[in-house]
């Protein structure tokens, strides 16, 4: 099963919301919904989920910006999953940092095998970014820098942006 793996979905039609993430939960994925950008980004920033889709029209802000400022921080893989079929809006979405684009309407199975892609990918990613140092570990915390997830005695705890990079800053300079 993927119990492990966190997905965040950002769409603001509620069938398809609820389609994707009946899927992805029949799926074993564990998923986070939301019907907005802002309180999208505000999970992103909290709870830092392995792998998000997001819809690019949303009601309070363009999907485009939720990737330009997820980008700044985080590889975590985006799958756009978007009615807009324009070459120029794939284009855009892909060049801001998408990891890929579906175009609606899309079937079930689609959708699972994208996400079981990604996150084998970001999984193998992930896994070489930490043999070269990227996993800080220190009195039972487990930090690892790359995927930006933190472990305290072998639970996955969430942590803001600002939380991470402090606790990162701490671990990595003991006893200063």
């Amino acid at each position: 099963m993927n119990d492990s793996y966190s997905i965040l979905i950002i769409e603001d039609e509620k069938n398809i919301l609820d389609f994707m993430s009946r899927t992805l939960k029949a799926n074993g994925y564990k998923t986070t919904t939301v019907t907005s950008g802002k309180a999208g980004l505000s999970i992103i920033n909290s709870q830092c989920p392995d792998l998000i889709l997001l819809d690019l029209g949303l009601p309070d802000m363009d999907g485009n910006d939720i990737i330009a400022s997820v980008r700044e921080w985080t590889s975590c893989p985006i799958i756009v999953i978007s009615a807009r079929t324009g070459e120029h809006d794939k284009v855009a979405a892909l060049d801001l940092g998408a990891d890929d684009y579906m175009t609606k309407p899309f079937s079930p199975s689609e959708l699972v095998a994208r996400v079981k892609a990604h996150m084998a990918r970001y999984k193998r990613l992930v896994g070489s970014n930490a043999q070269q140092n990227d996993i800080v570990e220190i009195r039972g915390i487990k930090i690892d820098k790359t995927a930006r997830r933190v472990w305290v005695n072998g639970e996955e705890k969430a942590f803001t942006t600002k939380e991470f990079d402090l606790l990162t800053f701490l671990a990595e300079n003991p006893n200063h």
